[in-house]
């Protein structure tokens, strides 16, 4: 199954804690460090003592997401696709393979842009993982 045919499926109350926690999240630019491609835009998100890197380039029907590969950056695209809708793909990047992100890297993209194919999460996995930034 592509990610853009798996809808979001989550319960009304749990989306709604969601959404309470992502308008918590303290948002700070990224440190700059290494040759990142361009066009990309990088923060970080703080939310109960967890951050996530956060990198985003494109806009509007062509766009993506990548994110620390951890509950705070599940969050983020959990809320990201709340807001958009399914991704036209999903993927997940190992640990070590971008300096930006050493612990490994989801990435959500809209519009045809290419995702790393190293593991593909589904969206249920997210909104599992996302359970944990709640706490």
């Amino acid at each position: 199954m592509t990610a853009s045919a798996e809808p979001l499926r989550i319960d009304a109350g749990l989306l709604a804690r969601y959404r309470d926690a992502g308008g918590r999240i303290a948002w700070r630019p990224a440190p700059k460090g290494g040759k990142r491609p361009a066009g990309r835009r990088a923060r970080i998100a703080h939310l109960n003592d967890e951050e996530a890197r956060v990198e985003e380039w494109g806009t509007g029907p062509r766009a993506g997401l990548a994110v620390d590969s951890g509950p705070v950056g599940a969050l983020v695209v959990v809320l990201e696709v709340d807001r958009r809708g399914p991704p036209s793909a999903l993927g997940a990047q190992n640990a070590g393979t971008d300096a930006a992100f050493p612990s490994g890297a989801i990435v959500a993209a809209w519009g045809g842009v290419a995702v790393p194919t190293d593991s593909r999460p589904r969206l249920t996995d997210l909104v599992e993982l996302a359970r944990y930034a709640l706490a």
